[in-house]
């Protein structure tokens, strides 16, 4: 039993819409999964849709966002996209799912490269990042959805032009569902996406077919190209090449692939053994979304250039944010244009579902692990409450544009998708895997360019990233610090050995442990400190002693297990444990040998030596400094029943 500040008594004073929004905050070190359970697996094809449903569902936006940026050579900056996709992203995230096949992404893989503070505050960086693509995704979807649905002509004139209030109907919606719980995505998802990619291949086959009958449109297309690439095919490679950063919302679906990899199924694989079955899934799944997204980004970019006038692309145009869809009811009339508009804006509406299961699956696996979030993080529904007013005031911030919120929803997805690529050549240097470290790291220079380009040409994007991430950042840090005294062990383990100590100790109904800072640990220097002890605190000599040290390991975890050794040195009986944080390390001991043993313990510390201040400062960063106050803070917070509370002595 782990003591901890959350007692059953205080649990029961909570109000019945407490209960429920807090049902499950209390599981430390775990967290609630961004699909449903995960033990309820599925094959990778269906699993594919799961993700299909963020990465597909671009092309409802991505096709008319291409010709803005790069206008008639929009399909060969989409080649050049593509090319990165297949030749660069794929093989990174394929190297991701081998390493990190628990759905933690790319994140979890530069946290082990990268250890003690800097690992952690670079992953709260990208937390960031990330979290600015998944709310984006959230935003700019349901702004899409909602773009389509205000563009139909069946749809009532009063609310042509109420993109804002529909978008935020989408977003309060999907709120809604999963603070209900959401528990059938995958089978929801496997329907929309085939659903919609089959609308999808019927409008651009259509297209291909309009364009054979009017030959004259290639003609004219290619012309309007090298007149934009003055005059010379290089020219149009040069244009392509520059533009094509502002393309890098087809790249979206990458990391959400990788969250995924717990629900698929890995019949065969042993318990306890790398899953390869399940990683070789994995692979299958990012290589098949990778091929079908880069043919239909490839073909539909090609006809929607031929066969819509750019005038209509432009803000308020009717292929705004909707190209295929114009193509759908342009050439293949209103009632399949509306089905393929009702198919869009539900799979627009699934993505950011999609996107909020991500957030869902980040969120608790690191902040309350790190202590940089409170405990209520591990829930469910408060998350979702914060996340969907979250999307309504960013939703607000850009009036539910999609051109205004592409910018920085790229942002998010390149930066995350380039710390992947950093993350696999470090990891390819660190095995030693020259010719993969080469390649992995081309691809890295690769996508940081791409990055750099995209903050150039569209500031406003890293502006909104930046945001996210110093909130991040900052609500984390305060959280660190206001959760400084709490019981950080999910678990507390006594050996052999250390038991055998509480139970001669037992015997005389009394604990007596004395706070020993690891130095020579030789006879001297605990014969000195038990004389000491003995002689300043009054401990009665008939009493025996344990000594009690604490082994420093990294500062900045938060949650730890603990593993209490009893071990025998030089004839004095020492309890050891492993911790990056000294007070609240042996607070939870003592309040544990409490638990084992139905006696109250007294442990005994000296002064620690310099500045009160700056020992508190030293304590918030290396979990060392003011000792012996800490402990009886955390003693204090954690067991309000003094009659029960560990005693604590200073000489």
């Amino acid at each position: 039993m782990v003591p901890d500040a959350c007692t059953p008594q205080r649990r029961r004073r909570r109000g019945r819409f407490g209960r429920w929004a807090l049902d499950g905050a209390e599981a430390a070190g775990s967290h609630q999964g961004p699909h449903g359970r995960a033990e309820q697996t599925h094959s990778w094809l269906r699993v594919m849709c799961l993700t299909g449903v963020d990465y597909f569902s671009s092309l409802g936006y991505q096709p008319a966002i291409a010709a803005i940026a790069a206008g008639f050579v929009s399909p060969i900056a989409t080649l050049v996209l593509v090319a990165l996709t297949l030749f660069g992203a794929l093989p990174v995230y394929r190297r991701v799912a081998s390493e990190s096949f628990r759905g933690e992404g790319s994140i979890a893989m530069l946290e082990r490269l990268l250890p003690w503070w800097a690992g952690k505050l670079f992953v709260l960086v990208l937390l960031g990042f990330a979290g600015t693509a998944f709310i984006i995704t959230i935003t700019l979807s349901s702004a899409d959805a909602a773009a389509h649905a205000v563009e139909n002509p069946l749809m009532p004139a009063a609310l042509h032009g109420a993109n804002l209030p529909i978008t935020l109907l989408l977003i309060v919606l999907l709120g809604a569902v999963f603070l209900r719980g959401f528990q059938e995505a995958i089978g929801i998802a496997v329907v929309l996406v085939a659903v919609y990619l089959a609308l999808n291949a019927v409008v651009i086959v259509n297209s291909f077919v309009l364009i054979a009958a009017h030959p004259e449109l290639v003609g004219d297309w290619s012309a309007a190209m090298l007149a934009q690439g003055r005059g010379s095919w290089l020219g149009v490679v040069v244009v392509a090449l520059f533009v094509f950063p502002q393309l890098a919302l087809g790249l979206s679906g990458f990391e959400t692939g990788v969250t995924v990899i717990p629900q698929i199924s890995g019949a065969g694989d042993q318990p306890g053994q790398k899953p390869l079955r399940r990683i070789a899934g994995a692979k299958k799944l990012l290589t098949t979304a990778a091929i079908t997204m880069s043919v239909f980004l490839l073909t539909s970019s090609f006809v929607t250039t031929l066969l819509i006038p750019q005038r209509a692309f432009e803000p308020g145009g009717e292929a705004n944010g909707r190209a295929l869809a114009y193509l759908a009811h342009e050439h293949l009339g209103a009632v399949f244009g509306t089905v393929y508009d009702v198919a869009t804006i539900a799979i627009l509406w699934f993505a950011g579902a999609s996107a909020m299961a991500g957030l869902l699956n980040i969120v608790p696996r690191y902040l309350p692990r790190y202590g940089m979030a409170p405990t209520w993080a591990r829930a469910v529904r408060p998350l979702v409450i914060v996340f969907t007013l979250l999307a309504v005031l960013v939703t607000f911030v850009f009036n539910a544009s999609v051109d205004e919120q592409n910018g920085a929803y790229a942002t998010g997805v390149l930066a995350l998708i380039s710390s992947a690529a950093v993350a696999v050549t470090l990891s390819a240097r660190r095995k030693r895997q020259w010719k993969r470290m080469v390649g992995f790291g081309f691809v890295a220079l690769v996508l940081l360019y791409t990055l750099v380009v995209n903050v150039v040409e569209r500031p406003d994007g890293i502006r909104i990233a930046l945001l996210f991430v110093l909130g991040i950042v900052v609500v984390s840090l305060l959280s660190r610090v206001r959760r400084s005294f709490e019981i950080r062990a999910t678990s507390v383990t006594f050996d052999d050995t250390a038991l055998e100590f509480l139970r001669e100790a037992e015997d005389f109904g009394e604990v007596h442990l004395v706070a020993n800072e690891p130095g020579a640990r030789d006879r001297l220097e605990y014969t000195i400190k038990a004389k000491e002890e003995r002689r300043d605190s009054n401990i009665p000599g008939r009493a025996s002693i344990i000594f009690l040290e604490v082994e420093k390991t990294d500062s900045s975890d938060f949650e730890e297990d603990l593993v209490v050794r009893g071990i025998v040195r030089h004839g004095f009986r020492v309890l050891e444990v492993a911790s990056g944080n000294v007070p609240n390390t042996i607070a939870t001991v003592l309040l544990q040998i409490r638990n084992l043993t139905g006696v109250v313990p007294h442990v005994y510390f000296e002064w620690t030596e310099g500045n009160p201040i700056s020992n508190l400062v030293r304590f918030l960063v290396s979990g060392e400094g003011e000792v012996a106050p800490v402990t009886r803070e955390v003693l204090r917070e954690t067991e309000p029943d003094v009659r029960r509370r560990p005693m604590v002595h200073v000489s």
